[in-house]
């Protein structure tokens, strides 16, 4: 068979497009070569994750460094009374989970380098405007605005990583891309304790100096981003023409006849009636309450255990390390055994342990309450990109994984308008709203796990009886994404 497409044609189709010319003659697949192929596979390692890793370091640092400037005096400087800053926490994501959808079929139609590398600009520059405020009202309106710039890079960066790997190599790379956030947790912890030394600094508090000099960073990269960001591989520069056909001949032979490539009314109602995206969003947002719940509130928690400010943040950094490390572990084993669900409800588990120690927190000695947060922090962040990951796996179809992509992402982080508002100041230091919430809420992914396990299994047994070759018949037989015969999913 002859894979060789022109190269003036290949920069001008998109995977998919190539896809279906390489394997259009009765079926033939490419040939590919291990050794190729383990080459090729370095080299993506190299270039499409670890600049995407820091970028997204940044952007959760820029989200979750109002938790660090709270107990550096913010909310006094400001005049924040009772709940004035589960406000500012939860405003930031009205904006961030409606602009998410559009924002991925808008980095379908563009160089993903270039629509990256603007959004975080921008955010930069309001991040830097957030140490500038002068009310609560200014605080306020900066973080709605962050929210906007933010909405788009999270989803389009996943979106970007599944375009180039396998799907049993797709959650490693995925949670190495996610502990991006981890990190942010420690390394926030870690900057606002050496920034709050500023304070006094041009007469601005320290807190101050926590966004601006924070700001400051993500703006520059943003600037340097347009140049580290991979595109899509069929326009990727640092690829060779005879490494894109083999990049897209084992994309290939992954997704078989999964593919959407028009966005007509037919996939449309494909995309928006499929009931794996909504269980996928529940998953999400069950989860991604502890993840934002202990970013938010995690200083706040330890400065309540009887610890200082400086030490508080010092102590937050190796809770983050730990949950790091778990969560590349998770991964690797994983992609290793080719499964997901397992995972995620051990992760779950986990957390239960923790949230129950710190709910039964008045029996309870000090250093068990901060073990306790070790657990949760570990549990979330092993079971949260597991969800997304999972999801990620069982969507086929270029619209199709755009779309479920920004959708779970989007209004699964209604979790974080909920942890935004869960821990009620005059309920520390035990909080009992905000850790039974958080509970309640990890098991709602642990069902919708579950359900999701159970319908994929029900679903792959009635595609293997030949149940749902009828679709084959279809006038869109060739747009049907996932929901084509050939496909399995991924549990």
């Amino acid at each position: 068979m002859d894979t060789h497409i022109a190269d003036d044609k290949l920069a001008e189709l998109h995977v998919e497009d190539i896809i279906v010319k390489a394997n259009d003659k009765h079926g033939e697949r490419y040939d590919i070569d291990p050794v190729a192929e383990k080459k090729l596979l370095r080299k993506l390692d190299w270039r499409v994750v670890p600049a995407l890793w820091f970028l997204y370091m940044l952007a959760f640092l820029d989200r979750t460094n109002i938790g660090n400037a709270r107990i550096q005096g913010m909310t006094k400087d400001l005049k924040m009374e009772s709940n004035d800053y589960n406000i500012a926490l939860m405003i930031f994501f009205p904006s961030y989970i409606i602009l998410e959808v559009p924002s991925n079929i808008l980095i379908k139609r563009m160089a993903p380098s270039t629509w990256l590398a603007l959004i975080m600009f921008f955010w930069g520059v309001i991040t830097i405007c957030e140490g500038l405020v002068k009310t609560k009202g200014q605080l306020y309106a900066m973080r709605f605005l962050l929210g906007a710039f933010e909405a788009g890079f999270f989803p389009g960066c996943t979106y970007l990583i599944s375009m180039y790997y396998k799907r049993y190599e797709l959650q490693w790379r995925f949670n190495i891309f996610f502990t991006g956030a981890i990190l942010a947790g420690s390394f926030s912890g870690l900057l606002a304790y050496a920034i709050a030394k500023m304070d006094g600094v041009a007469g601005y508090a320290g807190w101050r100096w926590i966004f601006i000099l924070e700001g400051l960073v993500t703006a520059l990269a943003g600037i340097a981003a347009k140049f580290i960001i991979v595109d899509w591989p069929e326009k990727a520069t640092f690829l060779k023409e005879d490494e894109k056909r083999l990049l897209i001949a084992r994309l290939s032979a992954d997704v078989a006849d999964a593919k959407m490539n028009r966005l007509d009314k037919a996939a449309a109602w494909r995309v928006f009636t499929d009931w794996k995206m909504y269980v996928g969003t529940l998953m999400y947002l069950g989860i991604v309450n502890t993840g934002y719940a202990t970013s938010f509130f995690t200083p706040t928690i330890l400065t309540e255990l009887g610890y200082k400010a400086e030490k508080a943040q010092v102590r937050s950094i190796p809770i983050f390390i730990v949950a790091t490390v778990v969560c590349g572990i998770t991964a690797w084993f994983s992609d290793r055994l080719r499964h997901r669900y397992a995972f995620a409800i051990t992760g779950v588990c986990i957390a239960t342990i923790g949230y129950v120690v710190l709910l039964c927190q008045g029996t309870v000695s000090v250093n068990g309450r901060y073990g306790a947060v070790f657990l949760v922090v570990s549990g979330g962040y092993m079971a949260q990109p597991i969800t997304l990951g999972w999801i990620n796996n069982c969507m086929g179809g270029h619209y199709k994984r755009s779309i479920s992509s920004a959708f779970q992402v989007g209004f699964g982080n209604m979790g974080g308008i909920v942890a935004s508002n869960i821990f009620i100041t005059n309920q520390a230091p035990k909080y009992p709203v905000g850790f039974g919430v958080s509970l309640a809420l990890v098991w709602v992914t642990a069902l919708s796990c579950t359900g999701l396990l159970i319908g994929l299994m029900i679903e792959n047994r009635k595609r293997d009886r030949g149940e749902r070759d009828w679709r084959l018949e279809l006038p869109d037989a060739d747009n049907l994404g996932d929901d084509h015969p050939h496909f399995r999913f991924t549990y």
